[in-house]
Protein backbone atom coordinates (compact mmCIF):
# COMPACT_ATOMS: atom_id res chain seq x y z
CA UNK A 1 0.00 0.00 0.00
CA UNK A 2 1.24 3.81 -0.69
CA UNK A 3 1.13 6.29 2.28
CA UNK A 4 -2.14 7.85 -0.16
CA UNK A 5 -4.33 4.24 -0.10
CA UNK A 6 -7.09 3.79 2.78
CA UNK A 7 -6.12 2.35 5.79
CA UNK A 8 -7.60 -0.46 7.74
CA UNK A 9 -11.33 0.19 5.46
CA UNK A 10 -14.52 -1.76 6.99
CA UNK A 11 -17.49 -1.72 5.70
CA UNK A 12 -19.30 -0.42 8.40
CA UNK A 13 -17.98 2.21 11.19
CA UNK A 14 -16.41 1.22 14.25
CA UNK A 15 -18.14 0.70 17.23
CA UNK A 16 -16.59 0.18 20.98
CA UNK A 17 -15.91 2.09 23.99
CA UNK A 18 -13.40 5.24 25.15
CA UNK A 19 -12.67 5.79 28.58
CA UNK A 20 -12.57 9.58 27.92
CA UNK A 21 -16.06 10.55 29.51
CA UNK A 22 -16.08 8.31 32.60
CA UNK A 23 -11.91 8.72 33.19
CA UNK A 24 -10.43 11.24 31.54
CA UNK A 25 -6.86 11.32 31.62
CA UNK A 26 -6.59 8.76 34.78
CA UNK A 27 -7.85 5.76 33.47
CA UNK A 28 -6.03 2.31 34.88
CA UNK A 29 -5.48 -1.45 33.62
CA UNK A 30 -7.79 -2.41 36.29
CA UNK A 31 -10.81 -0.04 34.72
CA UNK A 32 -10.28 -0.86 31.38
CA UNK A 33 -10.40 -4.63 31.98
CA UNK A 34 -13.67 -4.02 33.40
CA UNK A 35 -15.44 -2.13 30.88
CA UNK A 36 -13.87 -5.09 28.82
CA UNK A 37 -15.13 -8.06 30.49
CA UNK A 38 -18.37 -6.35 30.32
CA UNK A 39 -18.19 -5.22 26.38
CA UNK A 40 -17.37 -8.98 25.62
CA UNK A 41 -20.01 -10.53 27.69
CA UNK A 42 -22.78 -8.27 26.83
CA UNK A 43 -22.20 -5.90 24.03
CA UNK A 44 -19.81 -7.97 21.90
CA UNK A 45 -22.91 -9.71 19.80
CA UNK A 46 -24.04 -6.85 18.78
CA UNK A 47 -20.74 -5.65 16.82
CA UNK A 48 -18.82 -3.45 19.87
CA UNK A 49 -15.64 -4.49 19.97
CA UNK A 50 -13.13 -1.92 20.60
CA UNK A 51 -11.39 -0.39 23.94
CA UNK A 52 -9.79 2.99 23.48
CA UNK A 53 -7.50 3.90 26.68
CA UNK A 54 -7.57 7.97 25.90
CA UNK A 55 -5.32 10.68 27.19
CA UNK A 56 -2.19 10.51 29.40
CA UNK A 57 -1.50 6.49 29.78
CA UNK A 58 1.96 7.70 30.25
CA UNK A 59 1.44 10.31 33.09
CA UNK A 60 1.82 8.74 36.49
CA UNK A 61 0.68 12.25 38.01
CA UNK A 62 -2.82 11.87 35.70
CA UNK A 63 -5.15 13.80 37.21
CA UNK A 64 -9.15 14.90 37.04
CA UNK A 65 -10.28 18.22 35.16
CA UNK A 66 -6.98 18.73 33.22
CA UNK A 67 -3.97 18.44 32.08
CA UNK A 68 -0.16 18.49 34.05
CA UNK A 69 2.33 20.82 32.54
CA UNK A 70 5.93 19.42 32.46
CA UNK A 71 4.42 15.92 33.42
CA UNK A 72 6.74 13.00 33.80
CA UNK A 73 5.56 11.13 31.52
CA UNK A 74 7.14 7.88 30.74
CA UNK A 75 9.42 7.09 27.67
CA UNK A 76 11.57 4.51 26.42
CA UNK A 77 15.15 5.68 25.17
CA UNK A 78 13.99 7.06 21.89
CA UNK A 79 11.52 9.42 23.26
CA UNK A 80 8.45 7.12 22.58
CA UNK A 81 5.47 7.04 24.97
CA UNK A 82 5.07 3.75 27.59
CA UNK A 83 2.52 3.14 29.38
CA UNK A 84 3.04 4.35 33.11
CA UNK A 85 3.35 1.01 35.10
CA UNK A 86 2.18 2.37 38.08
CA UNK A 87 -1.80 2.45 36.27
CA UNK A 88 -0.87 -0.44 34.15
CA UNK A 89 0.97 -2.97 35.88
CA UNK A 90 1.11 -5.88 33.02
CA UNK A 91 3.13 -2.73 30.70
CA UNK A 92 5.95 -3.31 33.27
CA UNK A 93 9.45 -4.71 32.34
CA UNK A 94 8.81 -3.28 28.12
CA UNK A 95 6.38 -5.20 27.73
CA UNK A 96 3.92 -1.94 27.15
CA UNK A 97 0.31 -2.71 26.32
CA UNK A 98 1.26 -5.86 24.23
CA UNK A 99 -0.33 -8.16 27.60
CA UNK A 100 -3.68 -6.00 27.75
CA UNK A 101 -3.73 -6.39 24.09
CA UNK A 102 -3.34 -10.30 24.32
CA UNK A 103 -6.36 -10.46 26.81
CA UNK A 104 -8.47 -8.18 24.89
CA UNK A 105 -8.15 -10.43 21.63
CA UNK A 106 -8.48 -13.62 23.58
CA UNK A 107 -12.28 -12.12 24.63
CA UNK A 108 -12.72 -10.98 20.78
CA UNK A 109 -12.15 -7.43 21.32
CA UNK A 110 -9.30 -4.88 19.86
CA UNK A 111 -7.38 -2.46 21.29
CA UNK A 112 -7.48 0.99 20.80
CA UNK A 113 -5.20 3.76 21.90
CA UNK A 114 -5.13 7.59 22.18
CA UNK A 115 -2.34 9.52 20.71
CA UNK A 116 -0.97 13.02 20.48
CA UNK A 117 0.59 15.10 17.12
CA UNK A 118 4.27 15.34 17.50
CA UNK A 119 6.93 14.54 20.05
CA UNK A 120 6.99 15.00 23.98
CA UNK A 121 8.84 18.01 25.10
CA UNK A 122 10.17 15.88 27.58
CA UNK A 123 12.20 13.75 24.47
CA UNK A 124 13.64 16.96 23.31
CA UNK A 125 14.49 18.74 26.44
CA UNK A 126 16.74 15.15 26.55
CA UNK A 127 17.69 15.12 23.16
CA UNK A 128 16.97 11.68 23.17
CA UNK A 129 17.76 10.18 19.77
CA UNK A 130 15.24 8.99 16.95
CA UNK A 131 15.47 4.74 16.65
CA UNK A 132 17.13 4.27 13.66
CA UNK A 133 18.96 7.07 12.46
CA UNK A 134 21.68 9.69 14.10
CA UNK A 135 19.39 12.35 14.56
CA UNK A 136 17.88 13.69 18.03
CA UNK A 137 14.71 15.11 19.05
CA UNK A 138 15.88 18.89 19.29
CA UNK A 139 16.34 18.52 15.40
CA UNK A 140 12.58 17.25 14.35
CA UNK A 141 10.84 19.44 17.01
CA UNK A 142 8.97 22.43 16.00
CA UNK A 143 8.16 24.57 18.82
CA UNK A 144 5.99 26.60 16.55
CA UNK A 145 3.58 24.19 15.94
CA UNK A 146 2.11 22.67 19.66
CA UNK A 147 -1.09 21.97 20.52
CA UNK A 148 -3.35 24.57 22.46
CA UNK A 149 -5.17 22.94 25.23
CA UNK A 150 -2.31 20.23 25.82
CA UNK A 151 0.91 20.57 27.42
CA UNK A 152 2.81 17.89 26.25
CA UNK A 153 4.42 17.73 22.87
CA UNK A 154 6.15 19.76 20.60
CA UNK A 155 5.03 19.54 17.12
CA UNK A 156 7.62 17.92 14.31
CA UNK A 157 9.67 19.59 11.52
CA UNK A 158 7.96 18.01 8.49
CA UNK A 159 11.01 19.46 6.36
CA UNK A 160 13.31 17.30 8.46
CA UNK A 161 13.53 13.42 7.85
CA UNK A 162 13.46 12.52 11.15
CA UNK A 163 9.90 13.59 11.70
CA UNK A 164 8.90 10.47 9.14
CA UNK A 165 11.34 8.42 11.21
CA UNK A 166 10.03 9.68 14.69
CA UNK A 167 6.20 8.27 13.75
CA UNK A 168 7.72 5.10 12.04
CA UNK A 169 9.47 4.31 14.96
CA UNK A 170 6.27 4.99 17.47
CA UNK A 171 3.86 3.20 14.67
CA UNK A 172 6.23 0.12 14.99
CA UNK A 173 6.19 -0.10 18.92
CA UNK A 174 2.27 0.22 18.92
CA UNK A 175 2.00 -2.39 16.18
CA UNK A 176 4.08 -4.61 18.22
CA UNK A 177 1.74 -4.19 20.80
CA UNK A 178 -0.60 -4.90 19.06
CA UNK A 179 -3.03 -1.99 18.84
CA UNK A 180 -5.79 -1.77 16.19
CA UNK A 181 -7.09 1.41 16.59
CA UNK A 182 -5.47 4.51 17.34
CA UNK A 183 -7.34 7.67 17.64
CA UNK A 184 -4.56 10.58 16.80
CA UNK A 185 -5.21 13.82 18.48
CA UNK A 186 -4.55 17.47 17.49
CA UNK A 187 -4.75 16.44 13.72
CA UNK A 188 -7.75 19.28 12.72
CA UNK A 189 -7.66 22.27 14.06
CA UNK A 190 -5.97 23.63 12.64
CA UNK A 191 -5.91 21.18 10.23
CA UNK A 192 -2.21 19.84 10.52
CA UNK A 193 -1.83 17.89 6.72
CA UNK A 194 1.52 16.95 7.13
CA UNK A 195 0.74 15.24 10.14
CA UNK A 196 -1.79 13.41 8.49
CA UNK A 197 0.23 12.40 6.06
CA UNK A 198 3.41 11.27 7.80
CA UNK A 199 1.40 9.40 10.51
CA UNK A 200 -1.19 7.46 7.94
CA UNK A 201 2.07 6.64 5.98
CA UNK A 202 4.19 5.67 9.37
CA UNK A 203 0.70 3.23 10.30
CA UNK A 204 1.39 1.30 6.75
CA UNK A 205 5.34 1.09 7.22
CA UNK A 206 4.33 -0.86 10.69
CA UNK A 207 3.01 -3.66 9.08
CA UNK A 208 -0.17 -3.79 10.95
CA UNK A 209 -3.61 -3.17 9.83
CA UNK A 210 -4.54 -0.08 12.36
CA UNK A 211 -7.60 2.19 11.94
CA UNK A 212 -6.90 5.65 11.98
CA UNK A 213 -9.39 7.78 13.95
CA UNK A 214 -8.24 11.91 13.52
CA UNK A 215 -9.77 14.40 16.15
CA UNK A 216 -10.88 16.81 17.42
CA UNK A 217 -13.08 18.29 14.56
CA UNK A 218 -13.76 21.99 15.14
CA UNK A 219 -14.57 24.45 12.01
CA UNK A 220 -13.71 20.91 10.01
CA UNK A 221 -14.71 21.84 6.54
CA UNK A 222 -15.86 19.57 3.54
CA UNK A 223 -12.82 20.54 1.35
CA UNK A 224 -11.06 18.09 3.32
CA UNK A 225 -12.92 15.06 2.21
CA UNK A 226 -10.98 13.66 -0.42
CA UNK A 227 -7.67 13.93 1.87
CA UNK A 228 -9.53 12.62 4.91
CA UNK A 229 -10.65 9.57 3.11
CA UNK A 230 -7.15 8.80 1.73
CA UNK A 231 -5.37 9.04 5.52
CA UNK A 232 -7.61 7.90 8.09
CA UNK A 233 -10.55 5.39 8.54
CA UNK A 234 -12.80 8.17 11.00
CA UNK A 235 -12.40 11.96 11.22
CA UNK A 236 -14.64 13.88 13.99
CA UNK A 237 -16.15 16.66 12.93
CA UNK A 238 -16.88 18.51 16.23
CA UNK A 239 -15.30 19.58 19.26
CA UNK A 240 -16.15 17.45 22.70
CA UNK A 241 -19.18 16.33 22.74
CA UNK A 242 -20.86 16.12 26.37
CA UNK A 243 -23.92 15.10 27.99
CA UNK A 244 -25.79 18.37 27.32
CA UNK A 245 -28.81 19.00 24.80
CA UNK A 246 -27.20 21.90 23.16
CA UNK A 247 -24.41 19.61 22.47
CA UNK A 248 -26.69 16.91 20.90
CA UNK A 249 -28.62 19.53 18.82
CA UNK A 250 -25.63 21.39 17.56
CA UNK A 251 -24.53 18.13 15.62
CA UNK A 252 -27.60 17.96 13.80
CA UNK A 253 -26.51 21.15 10.98
CA UNK A 254 -23.13 19.27 11.02
CA UNK A 255 -24.10 15.37 10.50
CA UNK A 256 -26.61 16.69 7.85
CA UNK A 257 -23.68 18.25 5.57
CA UNK A 258 -20.92 15.23 6.51
CA UNK A 259 -23.35 12.23 6.30
CA UNK A 260 -23.83 11.86 2.54
CA UNK A 261 -19.99 10.94 2.59
CA UNK A 262 -19.61 8.23 5.20
CA UNK A 263 -18.79 5.21 3.19
CA UNK A 264 -16.38 2.53 3.39
CA UNK A 265 -13.90 5.06 1.80
CA UNK A 266 -13.96 6.95 5.37
CA UNK A 267 -16.53 8.03 8.27
CA UNK A 268 -17.52 11.52 9.66
CA UNK A 269 -17.45 11.09 13.62
CA UNK A 270 -19.87 12.96 15.34
CA UNK A 271 -17.76 11.98 18.63
CA UNK A 272 -18.60 9.70 21.75
CA UNK A 273 -21.48 8.60 23.00
CA UNK A 274 -21.90 10.42 26.63
CA UNK A 275 -24.06 8.15 28.25
CA UNK A 276 -24.47 6.57 31.14
CA UNK A 277 -21.92 6.61 34.18
CA UNK A 278 -19.35 9.41 33.15
CA UNK A 279 -17.47 11.89 35.25
CA UNK A 280 -16.09 9.41 37.25
CA UNK A 281 -12.78 11.21 37.18
CA UNK A 282 -13.18 12.75 33.69
CA UNK A 283 -12.13 15.94 32.39
CA UNK A 284 -15.56 17.91 32.71
CA UNK A 285 -18.13 17.66 35.61
CA UNK A 286 -18.37 15.67 39.12
CA UNK A 287 -19.01 11.53 38.70
CA UNK A 288 -22.87 10.95 37.41
CA UNK A 289 -25.43 9.61 35.26
CA UNK A 290 -25.39 11.23 31.70
CA UNK A 291 -27.86 14.36 31.90
CA UNK A 292 -29.83 13.76 28.92
CA UNK A 293 -33.44 12.52 29.04
CA UNK A 294 -34.45 8.84 28.20
CA UNK A 295 -35.79 10.79 24.72
CA UNK A 296 -32.56 12.52 24.02
CA UNK A 297 -30.99 9.61 24.44
CA UNK A 298 -32.83 8.33 22.34
CA UNK A 299 -32.75 10.65 19.53
CA UNK A 300 -28.43 10.93 20.53
CA UNK A 301 -28.27 7.41 19.24
CA UNK A 302 -31.22 7.72 16.23
CA UNK A 303 -28.85 10.61 14.78
CA UNK A 304 -25.50 8.68 14.99
CA UNK A 305 -26.79 5.71 13.72
CA UNK A 306 -28.79 6.89 10.34
CA UNK A 307 -25.74 9.31 9.97
CA UNK A 308 -23.63 5.62 10.28
CA UNK A 309 -21.14 7.99 12.67
CA UNK A 310 -18.84 5.57 14.11
CA UNK A 311 -20.25 4.63 18.00
CA UNK A 312 -17.95 4.89 20.94
CA UNK A 313 -19.39 4.75 24.24
CA UNK A 314 -18.59 6.70 27.11
CA UNK A 315 -20.13 6.30 29.84
CA UNK A 316 -18.38 2.89 32.43
CA UNK A 317 -20.13 -0.18 31.55
CA UNK A 318 -20.54 -1.86 34.61
CA UNK A 319 -22.11 0.58 36.63
CA UNK A 320 -24.08 2.04 33.73
CA UNK A 321 -28.24 1.96 34.62
CA UNK A 322 -29.54 -1.29 32.52
CA UNK A 323 -32.04 0.85 30.61
CA UNK A 324 -29.02 2.71 29.15
CA UNK A 325 -27.14 -0.68 28.30
CA UNK A 326 -30.50 -1.45 26.35
CA UNK A 327 -29.61 1.57 23.88
CA UNK A 328 -26.86 -0.43 22.76
CA UNK A 329 -28.25 -4.01 22.03
CA UNK A 330 -30.89 -3.23 19.74
CA UNK A 331 -29.59 -5.03 16.86
CA UNK A 332 -32.56 -3.94 14.21
CA UNK A 333 -31.25 -0.11 15.49
CA UNK A 334 -27.85 -1.11 14.74
CA UNK A 335 -28.52 -2.30 11.51
CA UNK A 336 -29.35 1.10 10.10
CA UNK A 337 -25.75 1.74 11.33
CA UNK A 338 -24.22 -1.65 9.42
CA UNK A 339 -26.71 -1.99 6.37
CA UNK A 340 -27.86 1.13 5.07
CA UNK A 341 -27.01 3.39 2.42
CA UNK A 342 -27.85 6.85 0.76
CA UNK A 343 -28.37 8.52 4.27
CA UNK A 344 -29.39 11.97 4.46
CA UNK A 345 -31.51 14.97 5.51
CA UNK A 346 -34.75 14.96 3.79
CA UNK A 347 -35.76 18.40 5.46
CA UNK A 348 -35.40 20.46 9.00
CA UNK A 349 -38.44 22.90 8.88
CA UNK A 350 -38.61 24.43 12.53
CA UNK A 351 -38.17 22.06 14.97
CA UNK A 352 -39.03 18.95 12.91
CA UNK A 353 -36.03 17.04 11.15
CA UNK A 354 -36.36 13.61 8.87
CA UNK A 355 -34.00 11.55 7.20
CA UNK A 356 -34.09 9.08 5.49
CA UNK A 357 -32.19 6.10 4.00
CA UNK A 358 -32.22 2.93 2.12
CA UNK A 359 -32.27 -0.59 3.79
CA UNK A 360 -31.84 -2.73 0.76
CA UNK A 361 -34.19 -4.93 -1.12
CA UNK A 362 -36.46 -2.39 -1.36
CA UNK A 363 -37.04 -1.40 2.11
CA UNK A 364 -36.29 2.00 3.36
CA UNK A 365 -35.36 4.08 7.10
CA UNK A 366 -36.60 6.93 8.05
CA UNK A 367 -36.02 8.89 11.07
CA UNK A 368 -38.38 11.66 12.56
CA UNK A 369 -36.94 13.59 15.22
CA UNK A 370 -38.72 16.48 17.61
CA UNK A 371 -36.18 19.20 18.29
CA UNK A 372 -38.59 21.00 19.93
CA UNK A 373 -39.07 21.85 23.96
CA UNK A 374 -42.38 20.21 24.02
CA UNK A 375 -43.86 16.97 22.98
CA UNK A 376 -46.08 17.43 19.81
CA UNK A 377 -47.76 15.12 17.49
CA UNK A 378 -46.59 14.88 13.70
CA UNK A 379 -48.95 13.48 10.86
CA UNK A 380 -46.61 12.65 7.84
CA UNK A 381 -46.97 11.73 4.55
CA UNK A 382 -44.95 8.29 4.10
CA UNK A 383 -44.13 9.58 0.81
CA UNK A 384 -42.24 12.75 2.92
CA UNK A 385 -39.95 9.92 4.63
CA UNK A 386 -39.41 8.08 0.99
CA UNK A 387 -41.54 5.17 1.76
CA UNK A 388 -43.86 3.53 -0.88
CA UNK A 389 -47.11 5.15 -1.74
CA UNK A 390 -48.84 1.98 -1.11
CA UNK A 391 -47.65 1.51 2.73
CA UNK A 392 -49.93 -0.96 4.21
CA UNK A 393 -49.08 -1.68 7.69
CA UNK A 394 -45.42 -2.60 6.97
CA UNK A 395 -43.70 0.32 8.75
CA UNK A 396 -42.37 -0.92 12.39
CA UNK A 397 -40.94 1.76 14.69
CA UNK A 398 -37.70 0.38 16.03
CA UNK A 399 -36.71 1.23 19.53
CA UNK A 400 -40.43 0.22 20.22
CA UNK A 401 -40.97 -2.86 17.75
CA UNK A 402 -44.73 -1.41 17.19
CA UNK A 403 -45.74 -1.01 13.82
CA UNK A 404 -47.43 2.21 12.98
CA UNK A 405 -50.68 2.48 12.04
CA UNK A 406 -51.35 4.39 8.64
CA UNK A 407 -54.41 6.20 7.51
CA UNK A 408 -55.39 6.83 3.66
CA UNK A 409 -56.28 10.23 3.59
CA UNK A 410 -59.34 11.02 1.50
CA UNK A 411 -59.72 14.62 1.90
CA UNK A 412 -57.99 17.62 2.93
CA UNK A 413 -58.14 18.33 6.91
CA UNK A 414 -56.62 20.11 9.97
CA UNK A 415 -56.04 16.48 10.78
CA UNK A 416 -53.78 15.38 8.10
CA UNK A 417 -52.31 19.05 7.07
CA UNK A 418 -49.53 18.73 3.86
CA UNK A 419 -51.04 15.46 2.75
CA UNK A 420 -52.96 15.38 -0.43
CA UNK A 421 -55.76 13.08 -0.34
CA UNK A 422 -55.31 10.20 -2.21
CA UNK A 423 -51.67 9.49 -0.31
CA UNK A 424 -51.28 7.76 3.14
CA UNK A 425 -50.22 9.17 6.36
CA UNK A 426 -48.78 8.21 9.37
CA UNK A 427 -49.24 9.86 12.90
CA UNK A 428 -46.26 9.79 15.27
CA UNK A 429 -46.49 11.48 18.99
CA UNK A 430 -42.65 12.08 19.93
CA UNK A 431 -41.62 13.55 23.36
CA UNK A 432 -39.92 16.95 24.16
CA UNK A 433 -36.37 16.65 22.27
CA UNK A 434 -37.51 12.72 20.66
CA UNK A 435 -37.26 10.61 18.13
CA UNK A 436 -38.56 7.41 16.12
CA UNK A 437 -36.60 5.40 13.67
CA UNK A 438 -38.95 3.52 10.72
CA UNK A 439 -38.37 0.88 8.63
CA UNK A 440 -40.56 0.45 5.69
CA UNK A 441 -39.47 -3.48 5.09
CA UNK A 442 -40.02 -3.02 1.36
CA UNK A 443 -39.73 -6.49 -0.47
CA UNK A 444 -38.36 -7.99 2.69
CA UNK A 445 -40.54 -9.81 5.21
CA UNK A 446 -40.91 -8.09 8.40
CA UNK A 447 -38.41 -9.69 10.89
CA UNK A 448 -39.19 -10.00 14.68
CA UNK A 449 -37.08 -7.43 16.46
CA UNK A 450 -35.55 -7.89 19.48
CA UNK A 451 -37.23 -6.25 22.24
CA UNK A 452 -36.23 -2.08 22.79
CA UNK A 453 -36.70 0.05 25.58
CA UNK A 454 -40.08 0.94 25.57
CA UNK A 455 -42.51 3.27 23.86
CA UNK A 456 -42.20 5.97 26.96
CA UNK A 457 -39.13 6.79 26.03
CA UNK A 458 -39.33 7.96 22.19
Amino acid sequence: MDAGEKIAARVAPPMGWNSWDCYGTTVTEAEVLANAEFMAGHLLPYGWDTVVIDIDWADPTARSHGYNAEAPLAMDDWGRLIPDPGRFPSSSDGAGFGPLADTLRSWGLRLGIHTMRGIPRRAVELDLPVLGTTWRASEIADRNNVCEWNPDMFGLRHDHPGAQAYYDSTLKLYAGWGVDFIKADDMLWPYQADDIEAYARAIVRSGRDIQLSLSPGRDLSLARVDHLRDHATMWRVCDDLWDRWEDVEANFARLARWAPYATEAGWPDGDMLPLGRIGIRAERGEPRDDNLTPAERITLMTLWVIARSPLMIGGDLPSTDPSTIALFTNGAVLDVLRSSSGNREFFREGDLVVWGASAGLGGRYAAVFNLADEPREVVVDVQNLGFAPNARGSIRELWTDQVIPLASVRAQSNDARGVAPGSVALTLRLDRHGAALLLDAGTESLPRLNDGIGEDLR
